[in-house]
């Protein structure tokens, strides 16, 4: 009895000298890694840890239901397919064709209804929010410098800070130093994730390249333009998005987006929106009827024109908050998140097709397109052709 209340103390000491040392070096965000996260046994960020966070809920209005097509779930899915959707823990997958549902199957537990995290699809919401911003007059056009909206970003840092845009920020060319890792503890990424004040970690990023010149990954440019974006128009980016899309898109489900705290309230910009298959898809016809939706035009056509076409030629797969792929003779611009959350888009054939999931199997590199993204749209098209 003496030896074990004697190791109960000392692991209570090792406890709190663990604790102290976290607060001392200002990583104290890993507490909350550890419950959220690794001691429910993932290494990363998961479809329903929205469940362990603080969300803003984005209230839906009138809901407009997607119809179903006259050829709905005519075909069955491929083998290829099946197998792909089984080995990478699919939970939704849904063809949408001329505007109607043209198939759509859940797995894993999941619905139409269930939600899910978008993880970085939340990065073409924020730039769509851009857009809405120039249109209504908050900010000039894509080359206002960001530190007329956030100046205490640029002092004390080198001449870089103040030539950042807001364009920059979307198409992911600010030159800041942020590291795009999201299986180590220690990276900035993961600090966002669990940071409790989200605005001082993106204060506390160097440019450290030219910005404008090239483009690199980086969540924190997303955040950084919410940063812009709440200081530009005064609204939290959570309304401003209920109020420009959530409610006009008709959304047929009220939606939640991850915020750093309930003290800061401000939403993690990069990531987080958790919602359904159908109800993200809603974006994607936004973007291919070049932002009109029910004959009112909710965003420029000439600013989503330019969002799905590269800015730097070295980089043709991004654009502004979108990712572009050519593919068998057809262009495909997209919305892509974490583990696999994808609405792909083809304009000319009008088709969206949408996947969720718990990964996206081999190939795991950030910031590039893996074999799964081919097999969703090659196996798309094949069952298409069927009828």
């Amino acid at each position: 009895m003496k030896f074990l209340k004697k190791l109960l103390k000392w692991v209570v000491i090792v406890f709190a000298l663990i604790v102290a040392v976290l607060y001392i070096t200002d990583t104290d965000y890993l507490l909350k890694a550890v419950r959220t996260i690794y001691l429910k046994g993932y290494t990363t960020a998961y479809l329903e840890d929205y469940k362990e966070f603080d969300n803003a809920i984005i209230e839906n209005g009138t809901p407009q239901p997607w119809p179903n097509h006259k050829d709905y779930n005519s075909v069955e899915e491929t083998e290829a397919l099946k197998k792909t959707n089984v080995q990478n823990g699919t939970i939704a997958y849904v063809i949408i064709k001329n505007d109607s549902i043209w198939f759509e199957n859940y797995y894993d537990g999941f619905g139409p209804n269930s939600k899910s995290n978008s993880f970085s699809m939340a990065k073409s919401y924020v730039s769509a929010m851009l857009g809405k911003a120039i249109m209504d007059g908050y900010v000039k056009n894509l080359d206002q410098p960001i530190c007329d909206f956030i100046p205490e970003f640029c002092e004390d840092k080198n001449e870089k800070a103040s030539k950042i845009t807001v364009g920059d920020l979307s198409s992911m060319a600010s030159g800041t130093n942020w590291d795009e890792r999201y299986y180590s503890p220690f990276s900035i990424t993961t600090r966002a994730y669990f940071d409790d004040d989200l605005d001082k970690v993106m204060l506390g990023l160097d440019v450290v390249r030219e910005p404008g010149t090239g483009y690199k990954y980086a969540s924190g440019d997303t955040q950084m333009l919410a940063m812009v974006l709440e200081r530009a128009t005064g609204k939290k980016l959570y309304d401003y998005l209920t109020e420009s899309f959530w409610k006009p898109l008709g959304s047929e489900n009220a939606t939640l987006w991850q915020v750093d705290s309930e003290e800061h309230d401000m939403v993690k910009a990069y990531c987080c929106i958790a919602s359904n298959a159908k109800d993200f898809a809603r974006m994607g016809k936004l973007y291919k009827d070049y932002g009109k939706w029910n004959g009112q035009q909710l965003l420029d056509s000439a600013f989503i024109a330019k969002s799905v076409t590269p800015r730097f030629e070295a980089s043709p797969e991004y654009g502004y908050g979108w990712w572009l792929k050519k593919m068998n003779g057809k262009s495909f611009f997209m919305m892509r998140g974490h583990l696999g959350q994808y609405v792909i888009v083809e304009p000319n054939d009008n088709v969206i097709i949408v996947r969720l999931g718990h990964s996206k199997g081999p190939g795991d590199a950030i910031a590039t397109f893996t074999p799964d993204i081919t097999t969703y749209i090659e196996e798309a098209y094949n069952m298409l052709e069927k009828n």
